[in-house]
């Protein structure tokens, strides 16, 4: 990008922040759960609500999220290895309140979407009254729309980041903008503002 001509850039949702400083210039990196989170707020007002971790490498994004939503409950899946299967991750328990609730699930990205159709049946399996997935990147690599529309998630928000084609547009998932966000980023940089005006407290 640099020998393109670009000199500063503007990302959404690294998968690590620490990759922020590998790029030799100005980075923006600048957090889609605002743009998540105020949706879910909006259409679950009024439901008892956890945000759970997909696997306990999520927990610190679980957090920001929960004080974000004003502090509701927070929960993880508790993942083993199996030592007779290789490289294989199996997800044994919840650890944390989910009986009854709207269960949140975040992270970054939706590849296959094993890890979080995984989640969903351990959090029904456990009570969880509804499963809503949310996050930035909506990759969706083959089987994820088969495996998501045989999902028991009742819902799937995104943004987008990524394109998504018509044939992965199915009925349980919304596509926000992040347009917003990116505009503001923007102006705050053609302006001398600040851009870390909008991380939200994030770093």
């Amino acid at each position: 990008m640099k020998t393109a001509g670009a000199n500063r850039i503007l990302t959404v949702d690294l998968h690590t922040a620490q990759i922020q400083g590998f790029f030799d210039g100005p980075v923006d990196h600048l957090f889609a759960m605002d743009t998540l989170a105020g949706y879910v707020e909006r259409k679950y007002a009024g439901r008892p609500l956890s945000v759970v971790a997909p696997d306990s490498g999520r927990v610190r994004v679980a957090e920001r999220w929960t004080d974000r939503l004003g502090g509701c409950p927070l929960a993880f899946i508790h993942k083993t290895r199996d030592p007779m299967k290789p490289n294989q991750v199996v997800a044994n328990r919840v650890v944390g309140d989910v009986e009854g609730r709207v269960c949140l699930v975040v992270d970054d990205m939706i590849d296959t979407g094993g890890t979080i159709t995984r989640a969903a049946d351990i959090l029904y399996d456990s009570g969880a009254a509804d499963v809503v997935v949310a996050s930035t990147h909506a990759l969706l690599s083959d089987p994820a729309t088969e495996k998501l529309k045989n999902s028991r998630i009742s819902e799937l928000v995104v943004t987008n980041t990524l394109a998504l084609p018509p044939e992965k547009r199915l009925d349980k998932i919304t596509v926000l903008s992040i347009a917003p966000l990116l505009a503001r980023a923007i102006r705050e940089v053609f302006d001398d503002g600040s851009v870390t005006t909008l991380f939200g407290g994030l770093s």
